[in-house]
């Protein structure tokens, strides 16, 4: 575990303190989690494939926890086509993607959102939150093939397709 975080787990939920902030999340007991030090063990009490899935599962969980509240994480949606436009006003992103009227969408709690021109950056100490937002947003207008009008992750290739042919 890194320094400048702290856990404790009692009652099946793990709290993770850090310098951007606190996580919290309940665990089933079929894996026991014990902290000693600057160490986070995770056991499973029977072995069975379900309990197995669920091990790395709460591994994974744990390790974003802990790097979501000494780090954050990131996402960045890029905004294509003519027309499309992104602002933050207030707790609310407001969108103006070609349909007769604006979309606003409130800001979830623990989020920070900000647009510059067609770049839309959410950051956040919670991991799902973060991407869950994102693709929320990303899903009210897809990139096309034809001309790769919409919303696509800064890392996406999106993959084109040539349109009509005259003969």
């Amino acid at each position: 575990m890194t320094g400048a975080a702290e856990a404790q787990f009692s009652a099946g939920t793990l709290s993770v303190k850090g310098p951007k902030g606190t996580l919290t999340r309940d665990f089933r007991p079929e894996i026991k989690i014990s902290i000693s030090e600057n160490l986070i063990s995770l056991v499973p009490v029977r072995e069975t494939n379900e309990n197995r899935a669920l091990w790395g599962t709460y591994a994974s969980h744990i390790k974003n926890m802990v790097k979501g509240v000494t780090e954050g994480f990131e996402k960045k949606l890029i905004l294509e086509g003519v027309g499309y436009k992104s602002e933050v006003a207030g707790n609310k992103l407001v969108l103006a993607l070609g349909f007769s009227h604006k979309v606003e969408i409130i800001i979830p709690e623990g989020l920070v959102v900000k647009a510059e021109k067609n770049v839309l950056t959410f950051s956040g100490m919670d991991k799902e939150l973060v991407g869950q937002f994102a693709a929320k947003i990303r899903s009210l207008k897809k990139p096309e093939p034809y001309k790769g009008k919409g919303f696509r992750y800064s890392d996406e290739v999106i993959r084109r397709k040539q349109g009509k042919k005259s003969v």
